[in-house]
């Protein structure tokens, strides 16, 4: 009974976190639209939401079918998923009214260097691929775990692109983090 209350809680949080963050996204994309940004979201953007919103109900159905428990070292999985947390908001901060589910770009609009893009290209990325690995993991649904991991990791192959060259054409993006890794952190000019 702990377990399904924990789990219920957990779900919850998820669910109400990704609903303020889309409420951020579209006051964000409001106002960067308003100052003049283009949209470079393209078809791929809606599969995305779509792989975010599958990913919560595979993630309900495998514990609701499968209830196999919390993980073995689920305090660690947890202390992660907190991290990851903690990491999200700085990002948010850090891109301020930039900061967007799609791909909007404002045309010479200074490239944001600041919190942890200071030390890589993509930690927004890198957060949400720990996500799509620590959530299920949690309560141990491995199905979810296995599947929106490589799901996660297909689109990305496809966003990342798409966006770093929508910030090619429109900003000094590959000046500012020239020598910048995408994922693995530049601790060192």
């Amino acid at each position: 009974m702990r377990d399904i209350l924990l789990f219920i809680f957990f779900i919850g949080f998820i669910i109400c976190q990704r609903m303020v963050e889309l409420l951020i996204a579209k006051r964000n994309e409001k106002w960067m639209l308003n100052k003049g940004a283009i949209e470079f979201s393209g078809r791929h953007y809606y599969v995305i939401v779509a792989v975010h919103f599958l990913f919560i109900i595979s993630f309900c159905l495998e514990k609701i079918l499968w209830d196999r428990g919390l993980f073995s070292a689920w305090p660690v999985i947890f202390c992660l998923f907190i991290i990851a947390q903690l990491f999200r908001v700085w990002i948010i901060r850090s891109l301020g009214r930039c900061w967007n589910t799609k791909i909007l770009v404002l045309p010479d609009y200074p490239i944001i260097r600041k919190g942890p893009y200071r030390f890589l290209k993509h930690p927004n990325y890198v957060i949400v691929s720990l996500e799509f690995l620590v959530i299920p993991l949690l309560f141990s649904a491995y199905f979810t775990t296995i599947l929106f991991g490589v799901l996660n990791a297909t689109l990305l192959a496809i966003r990342i692109p798409a966006e770093e060259k929508a910030l090619k054409t429109l900003t000094e993006y590959e000046g500012v983090f020239n020598g910048c890794h995408r994922f693995i952190p530049k601790f060192v000019k």
